[in-house]
């Protein structure tokens, strides 16, 4: 490896980086991660700290699971790559499809389709639920229902659906026919209602009232997380998943879980889905399940779909879809060693006490600084701070502020996101209480210092 300065003296250069401005990261270069170890990264200066980022919501099972590095290194040896495109297959594949099959069971999903990561899984899920409509003859069935404030990833179809106009505006038009309602969010809202049940059924009402002015002939799927993630950590009363399930039921529409960050144990729960006692029809998963080792994720299907598709003889059912690493070897030994070891460790009991643990942290710390507008969380470890430069009015805080929080944090130990005015917490399932004592203890050195 380059040595030292040379890193820091060709940072950001010759690259652009993800959601970011490229004129920023050439003036304010990002911190150089170097080793991790554990929930620890360290960076090129040799500072190590507590990732409450969990890599990007990802790395679940910290930066040193050995069984899900040994099944990687083990299948390099043995078929590094092939196709699963039509008339190939490989060994861990399937097997990969039999496990998923069983851990899925209780959301209704029984067969998988394999992508690179989460945006293809949910570009995958909307084209399926297309084809699907398409088979079953009602091809009016093309649009497609979104929370605002939800995200989806950064695919064509993924931004449209997308409900924040960060990852939208620049890219317009997109694909045309995806409209959104109003979230869940409680501490903003058209309704000005702060009752998370009463919220719940007002944005019940109005996606009703949006099904009746589309049509419902006219849609495909209604896509969701189960609770909001990017867009700052947003979860919804218990009774709105389940509504929305019943709406689309009742009106012949598609429900699409994006569990990219849900599933697998972070809300406490085996899935987002399972939480709310819902059942999907289809649930775009990634992340997690590689334990951010290896580029890959799965769409699961529910049966009542699978049957549709499988019986077809018209020739509609043909999918004419998929990626060039569907299915990866490599990936899938990943993913075969990871499931069995986040059952093996059950990390949803552990995320549900530790995200208790830092949510009652975060609401300590609101009572003790006023920049300090929302908590969310209390679903696992999926916690978010809204920032705001003045309670009474929610006037979001400014840039300069939360940066310079964020810079002390990590300083003081702790590596956070911020996400405009909010600061998200997502770190590895494997937290320890002591770890996540750390992640308190730096956010509360970073609140003094812009305080």
């Amino acid at each position: 490896m380059k040595d030292s300065n040379f890193l820091k003296e060709h940072n950001a250069k010759s690259l652009w980086h993800p959601m970011a401005h490229p004129g920023d990261s050439l003036a304010n270069p990002p911190a150089i991660i170097t080793s991790a170890q554990g929930v620890k990264i360290t960076d090129v200066e040799g500072h190590e700290v507590v990732d409450a980022v969990g890599g990007l919501w990802n790395v679940n099972l910290g930066f040193s699971c050995q069984p899900v590095k040994d099944a990687i290194a083990a299948q390099l040896d043995v078929l590094p790559y092939y196709s699963t495109f039509r008339g190939t297959t490989n060994d861990q594949v399937i097997q990969l499809a039999e496990e998923l099959r069983k851990f899925f069971a209780p959301d209704g999903l029984t067969r998988a389709f394999f992508t690179s990561g989460g945006s293809d899984s949910v570009e995958t899920a909307l084209r399926l639920a297309r084809q699907y409509h398409k088979i079953r003859g009602e091809e009016g069935r093309t649009k497609f229902l979104s929370l605002k404030k939800g995200y989806h990833g950064t695919h064509m179809g993924g931004a449209s659906v997308n409900g924040n106009a960060n990852f939208r505006t620049q890219y317009e038009p997109l694909l045309p026919g995806c409209h959104h309602i109003p979230a869940p969010y409680t501490y903003r809202n058209p309704f000005n209602e702060s009752g998370p049940e009463r919220l719940a059924q007002l944005c019940l009402q109005a996606l009703e009232d949006e099904i009746a002015f589309q049509g419902a002939g006219t849609i495909a799927a209604f896509i969701m997380e189960p609770v909001l993630g990017a867009g700052g950590v947003i979860p919804p009363h218990k009774s709105f998943m389940p509504g929305v399930h019943e709406i689309c039921s009742k009106h012949g529409i598609l429900l699409i879980a994006d569990e990219v960050i849900t599933a697998f144990g972070r809300t406490g729960s085996w899935s987002g889905s399972r939480h709310w006692g819902v059942q999907p029809d289809m649930m775009a998963t990634a992340k997690a399940i590689t334990n951010g080792y290896f580029p890959f994720g799965a769409v699961m299907i529910a049966d009542h779909m699978t049957e549709t598709f499988e019986k077809d003889t018209t020739g509609k059912a043909a999918i004419g879809h998929g990626y060039t690493y569907s299915g990866h070897p490599v990936g899938a030994a990943a993913a075969l060693a990871c499931l069995a070891e986040t059952q093996r460790l059950n990390v949803p009991e552990n995320a549900a006490a530790r995200g208790a643990q830092i949510h009652r942290g975060l609401l300590a710390l609101q009572e003790k600084y006023e920049l300090i507008g929302d908590v969310r969380g209390g679903h696992g470890l999926m916690c978010a701070l809204e920032l705001v430069s003045d309670r009474a009015t929610k006037a979001a805080v400014d840039k300069k502020t939360i940066g310079k929080l964020q810079k002390v944090a990590y300083e003081a130990g702790a590596m956070v996101r911020v996400s405009g005015p909010n600061i998200i917490l997502s770190p590895p399932l494997v937290l320890s209480d002591a770890e996540a004592a750390t992640i308190l203890s730096a956010l509360d050195t970073g609140f003094a210092a812009v305080s």
